[in-house]
C-alpha cells in the first residue's frame, strides 16, 4: 500500500525526511515538477530501474533521464562537451529543460538504453528541489504515465494507475506548466530540438546566442 502525502500548501518536513529514507531504500516516489509529475528513484540501483520501467509499462529500449540538482552534479554524471551546453544549462537551469549530453563512463548503462549519451535536468519546483537537495544520487525521471498516455499533472488523477507499483505519491497540486519539458541536443554545433515544451527553439537562441 503506497503512502500519499498532501504537499499543495507546504512541504511536511517529517514527511520529506521519510520519502528520503524510502529512496535511500530503493523505494519509488511519485512527485510533482514545474513541467509534469515525475516517477523515480534512486538512478543507480538495477533495481529501482527495473521497477519504474515496469510501473510505467516502459519499453527498456526507450531511454529514461535523470533529474540532478546542480551544474555539479550534472558534470559528475555527463560531460559538457562544448560551449553551447555549457551556455544551456546555465541560462536555462534550474528550468524546463532536459539535455542530451555525453554520459561518464560506467554510468547509466541499464537505462540509456545503449546510447552513450543521457538526458540531464535541474527541475525547478519546491517539492523535488527539497527532495533532490537531501539524496546523494540522480533520480531517474521519468513523467508519471502509464506509456502511451498522457503526461500526468495531477496526482489524484496519476494514483489509480500507480497505486499497486509505487510507495509514495506527493500530492503538490496541478503542475504548474503542465507541459513536458523541452529536449535539447547539440549535434555538430547546432542547436536540435528533440521534443519542444515549454521553452522554445527560439528562446534558447535568444537566451545563448
Amino acid at each position: 500500500m503506497y503512502k500519499y502525502f498532501n504537499w499543495k500548501e507546504k512541504i511536511d518536513e517529517k514527511e520529506l525526511e521519510e520519502v528520503v529514507q524510502i529512496l535511500k531504500a530503493d523505494g519509488i516516489v511519485i512527485f510533482p515538477t514545474e513541467t509534469v509529475y515525475g516517477i523515480g528513484g534512486n538512478a543507480l540501483s538495477n533495481d529501482v530501474v527495473d521497477r519504474v520501467y515496469a510501473a510505467k509499462k516502459r519499453p527498456r529500449d526507450k531511454a529514461v533521464n535523470i533529474m540532478v540538482s546542480s551544474i555539479e552534479q550534472v558534470e559528475k554524471y555527463a560531460e559538457i562537451t562544448c560551449d553551447l551546453e555549457r551556455k544551456i544549462i546555465e541560462k536555462f537551469m534550474p528550468g524546463p529543460i532536459t539535455i542530451i549530453l555525453k554520459k561518464k563512463a560506467n554510468f547509466g548503462d541499464y537505462f540509456t538504453a545503449d546510447n552513450d549519451t543521457i538526458g540531464v535536468r535541474i527541475p525547478n519546483q519546491k517539492v523535488i528541489n527539497a527532495i533532490l537537495d537531501k539524496v546523494d544520487f540522480p533520480l531517474i525521471a521519468p513523467s508519471a504515465n502509464i506509456s502511451g498516455k498522457e503526461s500526468g499533472i495531477e496526482a489524484s488523477v496519476i494514483a489509480e494507475d500507480f497505486k499497486d507499483t509505487v510507495d509514495v505519491i506527493i500530492d503538490g497540486g496541478r503542475a504548474e506548466l503542465s507541459k513536458s519539458s523541452t529536449i535539447v541536443k547539440i549535434v555538430n554545433g547546432e542547436i536540435v530540438i528533440l521534443r519542444e515544451g515549454t521553452i522554445s527553439k527560439e528562446q534558447i537562441l535568444e537566451g545563448v546566442l
